[in-house]
């Protein structure tokens, strides 16, 4: 049973090369090429649908008393952890996987979930099988870095993987219109299987559409030489990944970029409201335009890098990170309400960040690793980042309450330690990546 499953989830085995024109077999690759990346860039996005599925439908839930709003903060914690702990041993198995079946599966596994919990009202079972969901969330991204390193050059991956970096801004999108609208008229319940419908049509998709290897289409292999695709070579190269310092050195500047990430955020409008005085709508007004933003910069990143950089990443990776440190100084040390100055500091964060979670959080580590080993490199850099995001929330949360006082009855926040904790892991991500300047792209 088991060699059953392990042939059915390995690479696809080759096919002859068809005797075929020039300007023919450029046309099939092409046409292959785009199918994989449109279906890459909306399969992950619908694993979005997916995984954000829990957060329009929370205030219903607590209304109707089936949970606590501490236990869905549970729930919602094992599914981040469970995210984690899988981006790591999944970037592993995509390099060896036929990734269109591999895709495929942890797509369905989650849309599957989305469509039980509806009907579920056992703490334990949800926490149980929310989690399950999150590791096979996490064989998404996996899938998707390593078709676009199977199918696009060093020079061309760059721009694709930006555009793709975009999905997840996509799935957000989804959510809130197809499963808020369906828990507005229907329930809660009727949200899930708002989701698990589409991440069931999202599973088709690319079932269809998401090819495993050129050459399991007759396609020569993309590069300069061909890949083997034995055991001993992925063992090999796998292994080369973990013993490069340059791979974990970016995983922790990623690791600190994810915490300044994820503390706007998180903690954004809570920000502006104890410390400047804005009211719900006005700061969550002004931390969107952070995200409308990071949609701009990341779909632009691998544009920017290849045709202006010539396909390296180091130095816009610099120049996007120092904008996201004065976004930050601008945004946290200005005295005072200034609306136009914190959504300036708002635009110029979210142009940073979408450019540094597109390098920094991937393919960065994508370029200097062995083709075949590209989901481990994006493995190790996953695990780093969403650790480093978990633990930014606790953190913040200590800071912020630990230096809350009461004066007259009234809650007051120093933030001290808090902007300085923000910025300087910020600064510290900067630095990180600076280790890694002479870093080159892979060119095998």
């Amino acid at each position: 049973m088991l060699k059953h499953l392990i042939n059915f989830y390995r690479v696809s085995l080759p096919k002859p090369c068809e005797e075929e024109s020039l300007s023919s077999a450029k046309r099939k690759r092409k046409q292959l090429q785009w199918s994989t990346f449109l279906s890459a860039t909306f399969g992950y996005g619908m694993y979005y649908v997916c995984r954000l599925s829990l957060n329009v439908v929370k205030k219903p839930i607590v209304e109707e008393g089936i949970f606590s709003e501490t236990e869905l903060g549970i729930i919602g914690s094992v599914l981040f952890f469970t995210y984690a702990i899988g981006k790591f041993t999944n970037g592993f198995l995509a390099d060896r996987s036929n990734i269109n079946r591999f895709m495929t599966t942890g797509l369905l596994v989650t849309a599957l979930v989305n469509l039980a919990l509806g009907f579920t009202h056992s703490f334990l079972l949800f926490t149980v099988m929310w989690g399950i969901s999150g590791w096979f969330q996490s064989m998404g991204a996996a899938s998707c870095v390593v078709g676009l390193s199977r199918w696009f050059t060093d020079k061309e991956r760059g721009s694709y993987y930006g555009f793709w970096s975009a999905s997840h801004n996509i799935g957000e999108a989804l959510t809130f219109i197809i499963v808020a609208t369906v828990v507005s008229s229907f329930g809660w319940r009727y949200g899930f299987l708002g989701a698990g419908l589409t991440g069931l049509l999202g599973a088709l998709v690319v079932w269809q559409f998401f090819h495993d290897t050129p050459q399991s289409k007759g396609l020569p292999p993309t590069g300069a030489k061909e890949e083997k695709t034995d055991a001993n070579d992925f063992n090999k190269a796998q292994k080369q990944i973990l013993l490069m310092p340059a791979i974990w050195i970016l995983a922790l500047s990623s690791a600190f970029m994810y915490i300044s990430r994820y503390a706007v955020n998180s903690w954004g409008v809570f920000y502006l409201q104890a410390q400047k005085g804005y009211s719900t709508l006005d700061a969550s007004l002004i931390i969107s335009i952070s995200s409308v933003c990071g949609i701009i910069g990341t779909m632009f990143s691998g544009v920017i890098s290849d045709k202006f950089f010539g396909g390296h990443r180091n130095l816009p990776a610099l120049i996007f990170g120092l904008m996201d440190v004065a976004a930050l100084c601008l945004f946290l040390l200005v005295p005072g309400v200034h609306f136009w100055l914190d959504a300036l500091a708002m635009v110029l964060f979210g142009l940073g960040i979408g450019v540094l979670i597109c390098f920094l959080g991937g393919l960065m580590a994508v370029d200097i690793a062995p083709r075949n080993a590209s989901g481990a490199a994006l493995g190790v850099v996953g695990i780093a980042s969403y650790i480093g995001a978990g633990l930014q929330d606790v953190m913040s949360g200590i800071l912020i309450e630990g230096n809350k006082t009461m004066v007259n009855g009234v809650e007051r926040y120093d933030f001290t330690y808090i902007n300085w904790f923000w910025i300087g892991a910020a600064v510290l991500s900067v630095l990180l990546a600076l280790l890694v300047w002479n870093a080159k792209a892979n060119d095998t």
